[in-house]
């Protein structure tokens, strides 16, 4: 691999509680998944994010979540389907709304937290969402958790995605996310996470803790932009590939089966 993009959670604070180093971050990833107002975020702090993001020449996302701004969307919930479909829908307009009066435009969606890890798990509920967020904006490029259910979902349907590994979080033997509850989850060492992360695009594979290589469509990076970590984690990462001969670029998304 000759290019992967590197992407980060932002536009979390929420009035006057700031959450993040956004402006920083923004001045080393290639794409930023904008928090929509349910579990973070508001209306003035989107609006500025993807101001941003857009002169700084950052791909800009819809991150939509659970309404759990006291869970930070990290605490699952169980939602008919007619309504989780309208949520998802509901804060990707938000995004499209905003974005297109700041001249901006989002290019792509990314599910967060609670929603993310549990459609990764059921192709059901992944679909739901998909497919709300399709009937939206069609050609959006839906950022999947690679060789999760989530990618098997978006094979499945046609549309364009791209997928995306964790610099700063360990993973399963199936390709999930260790629980944040359980020791080592998340990683906080930049010279640790990095060499790691470069291993895994130049193989092309998940690398867990424990179990084999999970063959993977690495089209993009994540750092959650919340820890304290993130911008030093950000900037070792990208060092850590430029070194490696791996430049960093905002996705073009792909289409159909890997």
């Amino acid at each position: 691999m000759t290019s992967v993009d590197l992407n980060a959670d932002m536009g979390e604070s929420f009035g006057p509680w700031v959450m993040g180093q956004d402006a920083d971050l923004l001045e080393v990833v290639s794409s930023a998944n904008v928090a929509c107002g349910f579990h973070a975020g508001d209306w003035d702090v989107m609006a500025d994010t993807m101001a941003t993001a857009q002169a700084r020449g950052v791909g800009i996302g819809a991150h939509p979540g659970f309404a759990d701004l006291q869970g930070f969307g990290r605490r699952r919930m169980h939602l008919p389907e007619k309504s989780l479909r309208h949520m998802v829908q509901y804060q990707l307009g938000a995004a499209l709304g905003m974005a297109r009066a700041g001249g901006a435009q989002v290019r792509h969606l990314k599910l967060h937290g609670a929603l993310s890890n549990m459609t990764s798990e059921d192709e059901a509920l992944a679909e739901a969402c998909y497919g709300a967020a399709l009937e939206v904006a069609p050609e959006i490029i839906v950022m999947v958790l690679a060789a999760t259910a989530q990618q098997r979902v978006v094979e499945r349907l046609g549309c364009l995605w791209a997928g995306e590994i964790f610099a700063d979080r360990a993973y399963n033997a199936d390709a999930t996310l260790v629980d944040r509850r359980l020791p080592g989850a998340v990683l906080h060492d930049p010279e640790t996470a990095a060499p790691r992360i470069v291993k895994m695009v130049q193989a092309g594979a998940i690398l867990p803790e424990d179990g084999a290589p999970i063959p993977a469509a690495i089209d993009t990076i994540c750092l959650h932009g919340d820890g304290a970590t993130a911008l030093p984690m950000a900037r070792a990462v990208r060092a850590g590939l430029e070194a490696a001969g791996i430049t960093v670029k905002a996705f073009e998304g792909r289409r159909g089966a890997v």
